[in-house]
């Protein structure tokens, strides 16, 4: 677990915090104090992680780092290297320094429960492969995979590569919660065409089908009437008429279908491309 799967996105996400906060602090000099009140504010969940609602709005808060932090010891024994922690810490104390939180939501022994965030850190087992998922208020902000060894292993037989249609099905596990969206139905959409190598959507599909729950949850108010990601991708291998082993380019083309399709434009996949990703990472290391 010292080897973290998705160490460039991360790289990435620091790139974005830093040059935010040197924009921040180059444009101040040249603002008057009442504008400068206006328009400065703290880096936000929105705006590190790939989230939505109430908790996008948020400042990220050194209390909330610290829960993150200590999930994160308790599952893997110690913080993960450039991981979900390590960026929240990351974060937090830049809005520290620039004064733009309120401090005492940065104190854990003052923090209240309205004023914090939940976390937490879960795992899901798959044959050969263990996947951890990391949440902030129910919503997935990273995920690691961890190769376990099967009775096949220990046999010396060799670990067969996960596929596209895996790494679907295990988002649907780790992810499956959340309602799908346009960003969704697109990367299942790029998912399906790399798997089948068609661009073509096949009716009744995983692509047709996430298309019309994106449609039919922009109408629908109530997250709980919303079409989830576990009800699409349930069972995706079987769905698929065609299969491949994921590789670094799936996640690529995945990743910018997702971002493309995405409202708030954010630089970093979501959780699709993440799954995938990981699942070329794995592939990679198996052929090393």
């Amino acid at each position: 677990m010292h080897t973290h799967p998705f160490f460039y996105i991360y790289i990435y996400i620091y790139i974005y915090i830093y040059i935010y906060i040197y924009k921040m602090s180059q444009e101040q000099p040249r603002r008057p104090r009442e504008k400068q009140e206006q328009q400065d504010y703290p880096i936000r969940y929105g705006d590190v992680f790939e989230v939505s609602g109430e908790l996008a709005s948020k400042p990220v808060a050194s209390h909330d780092a610290g829960l993150m932090e200590t999930a994160e010891k308790t599952v893997f024994g110690e913080t993960q290297m450039d991981g979900t922690a390590t960026v929240m810490r990351a974060a937090a104390n830049l809005n520290v320094r620039a004064g733009l939180v309120d401090r005492e939501i940065n104190d854990p022994t003052k923090v209240s429960d309205a004023q914090g965030v939940s976390v937490s850190v879960t795992q899901t087992d798959v044959p050969g492969r263990r996947i951890f998922t990391e949440s902030v208020d129910g919503q997935v902000v990273g995920q690691y995979v961890q190769s376990m060894p099967t009775q096949e292993a220990a046999l010396g037989i060799v670990q067969s590569p996960i596929t596209i249609g895996e790494a679907l099905e295990a988002t649907a596990q780790s992810a499956g919660a959340k309602p799908v969206d346009q960003s969704d139905a697109a990367a299942i959409q790029a998912a399906e065409a790399r798997a089948t190598g068609s661009d073509t959507i096949i009716p009744g599909g995983i692509a047709a089908t996430a298309q019309s729950a994106a449609v039919f949850n922009a109408e629908v108010k109530q997250e709980e009437n919303k079409i989830k990601l576990g009800d699409v991708l349930s069972g995706a291998t079987a769905k698929l008429p065609a299969d491949k082993v994921a590789t670094k380019q799936d996640a690529e083309a995945v990743g910018n279908a997702e971002w493309r399709n995405n409202l708030n434009q954010a630089p970093y996949p979501g959780v699709l491309a993440a799954s995938i990703s990981a699942a070329a990472r794995l592939n990679e290391n198996l052929n090393a």
